[in-house]
C-alpha cells in the first residue's frame, strides 16, 4: 500500500487532528501522552529522540519507543534530532513500525542544539536539510515531517517551508518564534508568519506558539487557517486544556501518577511534571516545594501530591465568601491554569539604559559565564558551590575534549584508534585488537583461547607432540596479527 501524502496523510492517519501535544525533552512520555489523550488530545509527538543515540544504544530505543505497546497511544510521530541524511534515515527505518510518521526537528533553539549542531542552528544550511529529507522520503514507509521556527522575515520564512515541501516534507509545523525567542525573551509568537506559511504551501499546516487555553486554539485555527494548533507549556500546566477545561490541580496529578504506575518512566520526568502542575500553590507553600525536589521514590512524590491536595482542601474550607485568586491570577492557585512566562527584568537604569540594551542573561546564558560569581550563578550552580567550594564555573578551565574520528563524541583520551568507547568496540572486534585505554582486549583474549583449545587437543591426543601445537599455534596467530 502506498504511503499517504499530504491532505491524505493528515485526514486518513492523523485523523484530521486539531489538537496536538508538542515533542517536549523528557515531558512527552507515554504516561503523560496518554493523560492527554483522555482529556481532548488528538495527536501526540515523543520526545526529540537523538538520532545517532537512537542507531546506536539499544536501551535508549528500548527506554523511549520499545517498551510496552499502547494501542491508546496512536496516532503518534516520533521526532528526531539529527544533522546526517544517513544517520537520520537509519534511525527513522528503526522506528517506522511503531509510529505513523517521523519528524525532523528543526526547531530546538537551546544550547544543547548549539553545541550539537542540530535543531533551528540548521536552518541556514537548506542543501543539507533537501538531502535529509529526500532520502528519508524516498526510504521510508511512513510519512516524513518536519517542526520549524520562523526568520524575522516573513518572504524567507515562506521560501524556506516551500524548500522543505519540494523535498518531501507532508506535514509543516511551524512555532512563531525566532531562535532567539527563548526563555526569558520568548516574547508573542507571530501568527503573521504562521499565516504566510499556510497560504504558501499545499501541505497540511500545524500552528505553534500563543496557546493557553482552548479559546486561544480556535481563534489561532480561526486568523491562521492551519489545520491544527499544537501546545507544549500550555499543556503542561492545563493537561485538559483542549477539553476547554481548568479542573483542581490534585484531580489531573492523580489521574498521572494511576498512569505512571502501570507504564512507568523516571522519576525525573514524574517530578518535572508535578511542579508545573503544581506551580502556583508551590509558591504558596514553599516547604513542600523543597520535599518535591527531595524525594527520591515515587511513593514519596504520592506524599508530597497528597499533602499538597490536604493543604489547598484546608484553604477551600476556610474560605471567606467573595474572595478572589491572589497574585493576579485568574483562577486560585489549586486550578490547573496558564503560567505567564515573565520577561527579563530590568536592571537599574544608571545609565539610562535598559536591562535588555545592557544584555540581559537569560538562563541558558548563565553556562556562558566567565566568573565564579555566586550572584550569577543558577540556584543549581550555587547549590554545587555550596557542597564544594572550590569548584569553579569557568568554562575556560574546563577541559577541552578531542573528538572522536568516527562519531564526533569526546573519544578516549588513551585510545590507540582516537574514538570514543562505542567506535572504539566495534574496530576492536572487527580487527580482533586490543585496546588497553579502554580496557578491551579481544586480541588476547583470542590468544588465550587458542592456547587453551592447543592444551586441549594435546590432552585429548598425547600423540599430538607439543611442539607441533606450538608451531601451529604460532602461525595461527601471526595470521591474525596480519589482518
Amino acid at each position: 500500500m502506498p504511503k499517504l501524502r499530504g491532505e491524505a496523510f493528515w485526514r486518513e492517519t492523523l485523523r484530521s487532528a486539531h489538537y496536538v501535544v508538542a515533542p517536549m525533552v523528557d515531558q512527552s512520555e507515554l504516561a503523560w501522552r496518554l493523560l492527554s489523550r483522555r482529556h481532548g488530545a488528538q495527536l501526540c509527538y515523543t520526545p526529540m529522540l537523538h538520532a545517532q543515540v537512537f542507531l546506536r544504544d539499544a536501551n535508549y530505543r528500548r527506554e523511549n519507543l520499545y517498551g510496552e505497546a499502547c494501542p491508546e497511544d496512536r496516532p503518534l510521530i516520533v521526532q528526531f534530532c539529527a544533522n546526517d541524511p544517513e544517520v537520520f534515515v537509519q534511525a527513522a527505518l528503526l522506528a517506522q513500525d511503531y509510529c505513523d510518521a517521523i519528524d525532523l526537528n528543526l526547531g530546538c533553539p537551546q544550547m544543547i542544539a548549539k553545541r550539537g549542531h542540530y535543531g533551528a542552528f540548521l536552518q541556514e544550511e537548506w542543501d543539507l536539510l533537501q538531502r535529509m529529507i529526500l532520502l528519508a522520503n524516498e526510504k521510508l514507509s511512513v510519512p516524513i515531517t518536519c517542526k520549524i521556527r520562523v526568520f524575522p522575515e516573513i518572504d524567507k520564512t515562506v521560501k524556506y517551508a516551500q524548500m522543505l515541501e519540494k523535498a518531501g516534507c507532508q506535514l509543516l509545523t511551524v512555532h512563531g518564534r525566532t531562535k532567539e525567542q527563548k526563555g526569558p525573551l520568548a516574547g508573542v509568537a507571530s501568527w503573521e508568519h504562521i499565516q504566510a506559511v499556510r497560504k504558501a504551501v499545499n501541505i497540511p499546516v500545524f500552528a505553534n506558539g500563543n496557546i493557553q487555553c482552548l479559546s486561544d486554539v480556535e481563534e489561532c485555527i480561526r486568523k491562521t487557517g492551519v489545520h491544527g494548533v499544537m501546545s507544549a507549556e500550555g499543556n503542561l500546566h492545563n493537561p485538559a486544556l483542549f477539553e476547554g477545561r481548568n479542573p483542581l490541580v490534585w484531580e489531573m496529578a492523580e489521574e498521572y501518577l494511576e498512569i505512571v504506575r502501570k507504564y512507568p518512566c523516571p522519576l525525573s520526568y514524574v517530578r518535572a511534571h508535578l511542579f508545573k502542575l503544581w506551580h502556583h500553590t508551590l509558591q504558596v507553600y514553599q516547604q513542600l516545594r523543597e520535599e518535591l525536589a527531595k524525594v527520591k521514590t515515587l511513593e514519596g512524590i504520592v506524599d508530597v501530591n497528597r499533602e499538597l491536595k490536604l493543604r489547598c482542601q484546608e484553604e477551600i474550607a476556610n474560605q471567606r465568601e467573595g474572595e478572589k485568586p491572589k497574585e493576579g491570577l485568574p483562577f486560585f492557585h489549586w486550578i490547573c491554569q496558564p503560567y505567564i512566562r515573565p520577561g527579563p527584568k530590568e536592571r537599574c537604569k544608571e545609565n539610562g539604559a535598559s536591562g535588555t540594551e545592557k544584555g540581559v542573561r537569560g538562563k541558558r546564558a548563565l553556562e556562558e559565564e566567565e566568573d565564579g560569581n555566586s550572584e550569577l550563578l543558577s540556584k543549581n550552580k550555587q547549590k554545587k558551590k555550596l557542597r564544594n567550594p572550590n569548584k569553579s564555573f569557568d568554562p575556560s578551565l574546563k577541559p577541552k575534549y578531542a573528538k572522536c574520528d568516527q562519531c564526533g563524541n569526546p573519544k578516549g583520551n588513551k585510545c590507540v584508534f582516537n574514538m570514543c568507547r562505542g567506535c572504539c568496540k566495534k574496530r576492536a572486534f572487527k580487527e580482533t585488537a586490543d585496546c588497553p585505554g579502554h580496557g578491551l582486549l579481544f586480541k588476547t583474549k583470542y590468544e588465550k583461547s587458542l592456547s587453551w583449545q592447543s592444551s586441549q587437543r594435546v590432552i585429548q591426543n598425547p600423540e599430538i607432540s607439543r611442539r607441533d601445537v606450538d608451531v601451529g599455534e604460532t602461525a595461527v596467530l601471526k595470521e591474525a596479527g596480519d589482518s
